[in-house]
């Protein structure tokens, strides 16, 4: 029987004709103060923590089907790393030099199964791992500011807007935290955290993930 030819996922870079390789997608939940309090967690006692989306859910945007199993599906946009070079134990000092680009992207959350997984005390996987939950626009090479203006927009109304100094954990701080948990290598992604202001898309609207200083990322469901 003949192997399967499987593709990689792979994200544009800026500039490029390359595309940068994705391995993993690393979350982080709660990492804007104001996005924690709206979803009713007290941020100044809430140590960090980490969910994962498989490496084939992102997506340069565009045209996409309307998600099945949902009738809440919601946006999060967020900085997003993506990591040249990996290790473990990682110090905060050398996060920085792991990195080989950022980019904005939208971590899209099916809500209605997201409510119904932690009420049953289930795992979020079907809420958050879904097929092309992960739209991202052109990483830019280098680490990325520590700070930024981050901001989406649905039919050109802002939903979401805040900065990147405004993350409760920093990304070197993130960065190094999750290399305690997994060892983390090349062609890993990490979508940084959301600021307040998440709410639901619906059939036909245009969205828009912007980050002062790279390409925005535009979905659009269709009706």
């Amino acid at each position: 029987m003949e192997l399967p030819k499987v593709a990689a996922p792979a994200i544009a870079i800026a500039g490029s004709s390359e595309m940068f390789p994705v391995r993993r997608i690393f979350c982080v939940g709660r990492n804007y103060a104001e996005h924690a309090r709206e979803m009713g967690s007290d941020p100044e006692r809430e140590p960090p923590f980490f969910f994962t989306k498989p490496g084939d859910a992102v997506t340069p945007g565009g045209l996409l089907p309307y998600p099945s199993m949902t009738r809440d599906l919601h946006h999060e946009v967020e900085l997003v790393v993506a990591l040249g070079k990996g290790g473990g134990d990682i110090d905060p000092a050398d996060a920085n030099a792991l990195i080989f680009g950022h980019a904005v992207g939208i971590d899209l959350t099916r809500r209605d199964l997201q409510a119904e997984a932690k009420k049953g005390g289930r795992p979020w996987d079907m809420a958050k791992g879904f097929d092309q939950s992960a739209p991202m626009g052109p990483l830019k090479a280098g680490a990325p500011p520590a700070d930024a203006a981050i901001a989406l927009t649905i039919d050109g109304a802002l939903r979401q807007s805040g900065r990147i100094a405004d993350m409760i954990w920093s990304v070197p701080e993130i960065i190094a935290i999750l290399s305690t948990y997994v060892r983390l290598a090349p062609g890993d992604l990490i979508f940084t955290g959301t600021p307040a202001g998440v709410g639901p898309i619906l059939p036909g609207e245009t969205v828009m993930g912007m980050i002062d200083g790279v390409e925005p990322v535009e979905i659009r469901y269709g009706a």
